[in-house]
């Protein structure tokens, strides 16, 4: 039963395993493990990156795709339920119909991206997607009556998804459960039904021969399969996944802007997460993500209590102060490339393959 709810891919890996089993236990009991409104921001965002590069992994390390237009299919996701909710008013409905909006417009556009640009080379397909992604980013800055421009738009949940909805009266195992703790159970689930989706996917025919297609197109072609047609569908449903996410994550801020899903930083993000975790591995996915975010929010407190430890000493004093934290994320992720640079995922079962 596990297998299958696997789709058969295991981790391959007893540590990987386990690593992977605290991950899913530390993000679905996140609420009561660790209480307060930042770490349970921080769990919901690990949460919403795990689908949004699980959604890019299917078209870059599975399909050898390599777009910068991902984060305009999250950001219409985003946007989607932004514009319903605050044109039509708050509620499930227009929440439903933004989502259904935003799906049928990730769909035209991944569709005709994939048709009209996945003849060419792929640098040239990258160049394509990274034009349309910007012209995307720019018309939503420019439709201030429809968007909020660059303030973007501020809007309210359904009424059971805002934090003053409280369904019981009585705390539920220490913990009194609110519309917030709600939303971050509707992301929590969805994220996982949605990634035992992709699993499936990748582990399907059709996953085999993207697979196929990423190691020698030209010999996919030539034994009968139409490479532009799979790598079009590949398009499409990673696009779809990622419309979702960007859904998810503007149900959690109830705001949606241009820094938060259209910016290049994200797409740069991504593609850390990717490569940090393994490419061509679902499971890379969860645990770049939860890496990437978790750096991201507490390496400047893990500097600034060691700054207090090495205080007085010259150098390593102005190098360890939270105002440094990319530096040493950067090295951080120099250290990953150079010691996994098949990513964590892909080092982990190799080394499960040797023994």
């Amino acid at each position: 039963m596990f297998k299958r709810l696997l789709s058969h891919d295991l981790p391959g890996h007893r540590g990987l395993t386990w690593v992977l089993v605290a991950i899913l236990v530390g993000l679905a009991l996140a609420p009561w493990l660790f209480p307060g409104s930042k770490a349970l921001g921080v769990a919901a965002k690990a949460l919403v990156f795990i689908l949004l590069v699980a959604s890019y992994d299917l078209l870059l390390g599975y399909t050898g795709i390599v777009s910068f237009a991902h984060t305009m299919f999250f950001g219409i996701g985003a946007y989607g339920v932004a514009v319903a909710s605050a044109h039509l008013g708050e509620g499930a409905v227009s929440v439903g119909l933004g989502v259904l909006a935003a799906l049928a417009l990730s769909l035209v556009l991944s569709l005709v991206i994939g048709l009209f640009s996945l003849r060419v080379k792929a640098i040239f397909y990258a160049m394509i997607t990274l034009a349309v992604a910007s012209g995307f980013q720019t018309l939503a800055s420019q439709l201030s009556d429809l968007t909020g421009g660059e303030d973007g738009l501020t809007f309210r949940n359904p009424a059971w998804l805002q934090p003053s909805f409280e369904p019981f009266d009585a705390p539920v195992w220490g913990l009194m459960l609110d519309g917030r703790l709600l939303t971050y159970g509707l992301i929590f689930a969805v994220v996982v039904v949605l990634f035992l989706a992709l699993l499936r996917i990748v582990n399907s025919p059709f996953g085999s021969v993207l697979q196929a297609i990423r190691e020698n197109d030209f010999r996919a072609e030539a034994i009968g399969y139409r490479t532009v047609v799979y790598r079009t569908l590949s398009n499409v449903l990673s696009a779809l996944f990622a419309t979702v996410a960007g859904a998810l994550l503007a149900l959690w801020l109830r705001y949606t802007g241009p820094d938060t899903t259209l910016s290049f930083e994200i797409m740069l993000d991504i593609l850390l997460i990717v490569v940090i975790g393994g490419m061509g591995t679902m499971y890379g996915a969860v645990v770049g993500s939860v890496l990437f975010v978790l750096a991201q929010n507490y390496l400047q407190d893990l500097l600034k209590a060691a700054g207090a430890w090495v205080q007085g000493v010259p150098v390593l004093e102005s190098v360890l102060t939270p105002d440094r934290w990319l530096l040493w994320l950067g090295l951080l992720f120099i250290l990953c490339v150079y010691y996994f640079p098949t990513g964590v995922v892909g080092k982990l079962r190799a080394l499960a393959a040797q023994r």
